[in-house]
C-alpha cells in the first residue's frame, strides 16, 4: 500500500473530531481533498489587514450595462481571484454577485428612505462558467410591496447566451428611524 500523504495528527486536522467508525483510507482521502484547496493555507497579510477585502472583489468583476426601472443588467468577468480549485466561477462569488446585483435591482423601485435587508436567497447551479468568461447578469423585480421585495437573476455566458446560474432574492424593507 502506498503511503498517505497525510497524517491525521497534521496541524490543520488536529482539532477535528474524527469518528471512530470512518475508515482511515476516507479520513486520509478526505484531508488530502481540504490541503489539496487551501484549507489550512493563512490568509496573506494584504488581505488580512483591510476590511472588506472580498467587497473591493466583486465590485471589481462587475460592470453596470443596463439600469432602468425595476430592471438592472450587469456583465461579470470571472477572473482568476473568484474561481475555485477546479477554475471555475466560485460559488460564494456567485452569491456575492447575486446579492450586489439585486439590492441594485431593488433600489430602483424601494425609496432611498427604506433599508433593505437580504432575508433569503436562493441559487441554483446549473453549469459552469470558467476562468476568464464573461457572464451577464439579467436581474428583474418580481414583486415589491410596502414590506418587501423579490428579485430574479438570470445569469448567462456572454458568448452563447447559455444560462449557467439562476437566483432569487427576498429583501424586506424596515423604514429608517428618526431619532
Amino acid at each position: 500500500m502506498v503511503k498517505p500523504s497525510i497524517e491525521i495528527t497534521e496541524d490543520f486536522a488536529s482539532a477535528a473530531k474524527i469518528a471512530d467508525d470512518i475508515p482511515r483510507e476516507d479520513v486520509i482521502r478526505v484531508l488530502n481533498f481540504l490541503q489539496g484547496v487551501g484549507i489550512s493555507d493563512p490568509v496573506p497579510d494584504e488581505f488580512d489587514a483591510r476590511k472588506d477585502t472580498y467587497s473591493d472583489i466583486i465590485r471589481d468583476l462587475l460592470k453596470p450595462l443596463h439600469i432602468s426601472r425595476g430592471r438592472v443588467t450587469c456583465l461579470v468577468s470571472v477572473k482568476p481571484a473568484v474561481t475555485n480549485f477546479y477554475s471555475g466561477f466560485h460559488g460564494g462569488a456567485i452569491a456575492a454577485v447575486a446579492e450586489v446585483v439585486s439590492v441594485a435591482c431593488a433600489r430602483t423601485v424601494v425609496a432611498n428612505d427604506k433599508e433593505l435587508f437580504l432575508g433569503e436567497l436562493s441559487i441554483s447551479y446549473l453549469s459552469s462558467a470558467t476562468k476568464n468568461e464573461e457572464v451577464i447578469v439579467d436581474a428583474t423585480v418580481v414583486r415589491s410591496g410596502r414590506n418587501l421585495s423579490v428579485i430574479a437573476l438570470e445569469l448567462k455566458l456572454k458568448k452563447t447566451g447559455r444560462l449557467v446560474y439562476t437566483a432569487r432574492a427576498t429583501f424586506y424593507h424596515t423604514p429608517v428611524a428618526k431619532l
